[in-house]
């Protein structure tokens, strides 16, 4: 089945799976579940992005497609509402296990489900949010992968006045209500700034405050911007984007996919290794262990992606020994 259908059925599939058990034998079908939160659907490219390397691998460790697994994938887009009713159909065919990227659906179907084995990825702070007890012992049905590490601010603000020295102005943009992480990466990036550069919070809930962040910090005006990955800047990643490079702001934009959306920067966990881990514990759960004694593990590799397009718009240089340290250099 070519992967679009494949994606379409998948999509498509609903409460017609018979009920089965944690102690079937590989050879039969098992049923899973997926909750992509920011895709749009199918055909938003950010599903095979997820799709293929999360597939790949699990036919790596025998579990193929249409033979002895099957799927169920609903897409979030981003939206609160959706990714609600998203949640509740997953629950209500009652898969073996359901896989979740972004906190949103991982929050969505903790509060529908202490039953069902629950693997996220691309999530930070998951003992903040309530949804393992600690890292090393998850404690309920819950497990996962974690982004990165906080102190990674600092990283992002040094890469940043890497690319763009002139800079004497820094923001740094989230919301508040959905990213409660935020102020220790916050601190880190502070502690990494140059003694002349002022480090700005802009605290985001709207479309209209992202506009003013960019108009605020572009145009001349020697501000750049550190976009902090959350619920809110995640689902208004396009957005974002597009007003800064309205404003022509230097950015360093973490969020998923932004480096290839318009982003000047990314720094971030290497996606692929994320999303192939998680199918190890996708693996180990299907035959037999419990989330609960899986600790939740931290990123094993990070990558950096430079948009060149951008730079050259803004009028930046990239300096060489950035670019030989780029592990994606998009033209």
């Amino acid at each position: 089945m070519r992967r679009r259908d494949l994606l379409r059925f998948a999509a498509g599939a609903m409460a017609g799976w018979p009920i089965s058990t944690h102690g079937q034998q590989q050879g039969e079908v098992r049923y899973i579940g997926v909750l992509l939160g920011l895709t749009k659907g199918p055909d938003d490219p950010s599903a095979s992005e997820i799709l293929d390397p999360l597939l790949t691998s699990m036919r790596a460790m025998g579990w193929t497609e249409d033979k002895n697994l099957r799927l169920a994938i609903r897409f979030g887009g981003g939206d609160r509402a959706k990714i609600d009713t998203a949640a509740d159909e997953l629950v209500k065919l009652a898969p073996e296990l359901i896989y979740a990227t972004g906190l949103p659906p991982a929050l969505a179907l903790r509060k529908r489900t202490v039953t069902i084995p629950i693997v996220f990825s691309l999530v930070a702070d998951p003992v903040g949010f309530g949804l393992v007890e600690s890292l090393s012992r998850p404690g309920g049905n819950v497990t996962g992968f974690v982004v990165w590490d906080l102190s990674i601010g600092g990283k992002w603000i040094q890469l940043l006045q890497e690319i763009a020295p002139g800079l004497e102005r820094i923001g740094i943009m989230f919301n508040p209500d959905t990213g409660p992480y935020a102020p220790a990466l916050v601190a880190s990036a502070k502690a990494s700034a140059k003694a002349n550069v002022a480090v700005v919070e802009y605290h985001t809930r709207t479309e209209a405050e992202i506009e003013a962040a960019a108009a605020q910090l572009g145009r001349g005006l020697k501000g750049g911007l550190i976009i902090i990955p959350e619920p809110f800047t995640n689902a208004n990643r396009d957005k974002i984007i597009a007003q800064c490079n309205r404003f022509e702001v230097p950015t360093v934009n973490p969020v998923f996919g932004a480096a290839g959306r318009g982003a000047l920067v990314s720094y971030t966990y290497a996606f692929d290794t994320m999303i192939r881990q998680s199918a190890t514990y996708i693996d180990r759960v299907l035959r037999g262990e419990l989330a609960r004694n899986l600790p939740v593990q931290a990123p094993t590799k990070y990558e950096l992606s430079i948009n060149l397009g951008i730079a050259k718009t803004l009028g930046l240089t990239v300096p060489s020994t950035l670019l030989a340290l780029a592990d994606r250099v998009i033209d």
